[in-house]
């Protein structure tokens, strides 16, 4: 058993060596396709930290009855932790507080400045920023929850209705976002995977011949179909190292340029963070995708 591997390993290189040209060819198709692959890991986590950051920025805000205490607000707040698990964050914002936002907010507008100052006293109301983990059913299940609550006399109301298209849209649309990339990556590892697989049948091509008297002389078909897979995990490895060392260049060197458009998200970090991913997937898919074409193209002069 272990002759037999060592002479198919030999043959495989032999070949290897022999057919140079074609074999540094389907190294550098594989070494495509698997950079569409990484690059469709890149876009997940950069949609995923997108799609984070939206939901992030979506919140229902109850707004409290202006003689509410802040005592019996905190008090709701806490119970509505208890009521709804899918909560994510509660912020309490006081009177103070929502002044200061909107002074701070709207600081050059004339208008607004100058209407705040005829109201004269403080017009905001105590309120709760709610945000969740999940879809816009979780925003109107906790809106239902705090008008129907034993605190509900508390609450002036809810802008959960005002909210609720807005919510439902952006779901929606990072949804959709997601689906896309899931389908764009599955027909772009798809057609890498044709190429691939035609590039190596046109390098055991040139070997039909020798296949052929392999199998007049008795050789079995997996003694013949040895050196093939193996030199097809041979492209599969060398591949797959070249496009570690690419992946972790392309991250280090788009990193800063990413961070400007996408402030928060740091490319080299999320490579380093899933770097045994990265590995994962792209020697499973080289050396994978190369076994298994080398497996299928010679069965096919095997059957002949």
């Amino acid at each position: 058993m272990f002759t037999n591997i060592t002479r198919a390993g030999k043959f495989a290189l032999n070949n290897f060596s022999r057919n140079k040209g074609i074999s540094i060819a389907a190294i550098f198709i594989l070494v495509v396709a698997i950079m569409v692959a990484t690059g469709l890991v890149f876009f997940q986590g950069i949609s995923g930290y997108l799609t984070e950051e939206v939901r992030d920025k979506i919140d229902i805000t109850a707004y409290f009855q202006e003689w509410a205490g802040e005592e019996d607000i905190l008090a709701a707040r806490d119970e509505i932790k208890k009521i709804s698990p899918n909560i994510k964050n509660i912020e309490y914002v006081s009177k103070e507080q929502a002044l200061a936002y909107f002074n701070e907010k709207h600081q050059d507008n004339a208008v607004l400045q100058t209407a705040l100052a005829e109201v004269g006293d403080n017009p905001f109301l105590p309120s709760l920023n709610i945000t969740t983990n999940g879809d816009p059913s979780q925003f109107e299940e906790i809106s239902n929850t705090l008008q129907a609550s034993a605190f509900s006399k508390l609450i002036y109301k809810v802008d959960f209705l005002q909210k609720k298209d807005t919510i439902e849209k952006i779901y929606s649309l990072t949804s959709n976002i997601n689906k896309f990339g899931i389908i764009l990556g599955i027909v772009l590892v798809v057609i890498s995977m044709l190429v691939v697989f035609n590039t190596i049948r046109l390098a055991i091509d040139n070997s039909r011949d020798e296949i052929s008297t392999m199998k007049i002389v008795g050789a079995s078909d997996w003694f013949i179909r040895g050196p093939f897979i193996i030199e097809g995990i041979i492209y599969g490895i060398i591949a797959f190292l070249i496009c570690i060392l690419l992946s972790g260049l392309s991250a280090y060197f788009l990193s800063p340029k990413i961070s400007i458009v996408l402030s928060g998200f740091n490319m080299l970090s999320y490579f380093l963070t899933n770097f045994w991913i990265f590995v994962l997937i792209q020697l499973l898919f080289g050396v994978g995708v190369g076994a298994i074409s080398s497996f299928i193209v010679v069965k096919k002069y095997l059957e002949v």
